[in-house]
C-alpha cells in the first residue's frame, strides 16, 4: 500500500518571518500525532525562507521542499538555484514543472526532464507536475497532453530512479480558481498515469510511484479525493497557508 504524501506549496507567499511562524505552528500541531506512520508531509516556502524553515522542521515529521531547481550546479544562471544548494539546506522534495512556471515563464518539457534527472542524481525526490488546461480538457485531449508531459519528464530515467519519484496531477483549470476536479475526474487521470508508468516501466514501478492531486484541494473535499484508489496525496496551494486547513487535509490523508 502506497503511503500518502501531502506537500504544501506556499508559492510567492509569506515573508521569512511569516514563513517561520507558520512552520513553527505546523510542527507544533503535528507533535504527538501518529502522522508519520501514515502520511509524508512536506512544505515548500520561498527560497528566501528555506534556510530559516529548515531549522524549524529539522527532526519533525515535516520535510522541507523547494519550489524549483536548476539542472546545473553553478554558472551564469541569474536568479536560479542549484540542486546542491538545496541539498545543503536539507531539502527532501523539489517541485518541478508546475503549471505556473510552464504557463507564465516558458518552462518546457525538455527543461523539466533535465531538472528531474539532476534532482534524482543528487538523491532528492522530484515532484513532477503535469496537467491540462481547460481548453485541452474541453478538447478531449487530456490524456494526450498529460501523457506527453510524463513521457518527456522521464526521458532517460531508469526504472530504479523512476520508482523514487512523485507525480502531481494538476489540472491547470483547477489551480487557484476554486474549481476542483471531481473525485471521478481525478481518479480517471491518475489511473491513466499509472497505466502509462506500467507501460513505460512495468507493474512493480507503477504500483510504487505516488501520484498526488493538485488543484484547489482543501479540507472539505480532501477525503473524497484521497479515497480514490490511484490518488496518493495532494500538492496543496492556498489551503497550506493556514495550519488548520492544511492539518485538515493531512488528517484526511
Amino acid at each position: 500500500m502506497r503511503k500518502k504524501i501531502i506537500v504544501g506549496n506556499w508559492k510567492m507567499n509569506k515573508s521569512v518571518e511569516e514563513s517561520a511562524k507558520l512552520a513553527t505552528e505546523l510542527v507544533a500541531a503535528c507533535k504527538g500525532q501518529a502522522f508519520s506512520d501514515k502520511v509524508d508531509i512536506g512544505i515548500a516556502p520561498t527560497y528566501l525562507a528555506l534556510d530559516r524553515v529548515a531549522g524549524i522542521v529539522k527532526g519533525s515529521p515535516v520535510k522541507l521542499a523547494a519550489q524549483d531547481a536548476h539542472w546545473e550546479n553553478q554558472g551564469a544562471f541569474t536568479s536560479k538555484i542549484s540542486v546542491d544548494m538545496l541539498k545543503a539546506l536539507g531539502v527532501t522534495y523539489v517541485i518541478l514543472g508546475h503549471s505556473e512556471p510552464r504557463t507564465l515563464f516558458g518552462e518546457t518539457d525538455a527543461n523539466v526532464n533535465k531538472k528531474t534527472v539532476k534532482v534524482l542524481a543528487e538523491g532528492l525526490i522530484p515532484i513532477v507536475c503535469v496537467g491540462e488546461t481547460l481548453a485541452e480538457r474541453e478538447g478531449n485531449i487530456t490524456e494526450k497532453v498529460v501523457g506527453t508531459q510524463v513521457r518527456a519528464a522521464y526521458q532517460g530515467v531508469s526504472a530504479l530512479d523512476a520508482a523514487k519519484t512523485v507525480i502531481a496531477y494538476e489540472p491547470v483549470w483547477a489551480i487557484g480558481t476554486g474549481r476542483t476536479a471531481s473525485d471521478d475526474q481525478a481518479q480517471a487521470v491518475h489511473k491513466y498515469i499509472r497505466g502509462l508508468l506500467k507501460e513505460m516501466y512495468g507493474s512493480e514501478v507503477a504500483e510504487v510511484v505516488r501520484i498526488q492531486y493538485g488543484g484547489s484541494m482543501k479540507a472539505e473535499n480532501a477525503a473524497g479525493l484521497l479515497t480514490q484508489p490511484d490518488v496518493d496525496g495532494g500538492l496543496i496551494g492556498g489551503a497550506s497557508l493556514k495550519v488548520d486547513s492544511f492539518l485538515g487535509i493531512i488528517k484526511a490523508a
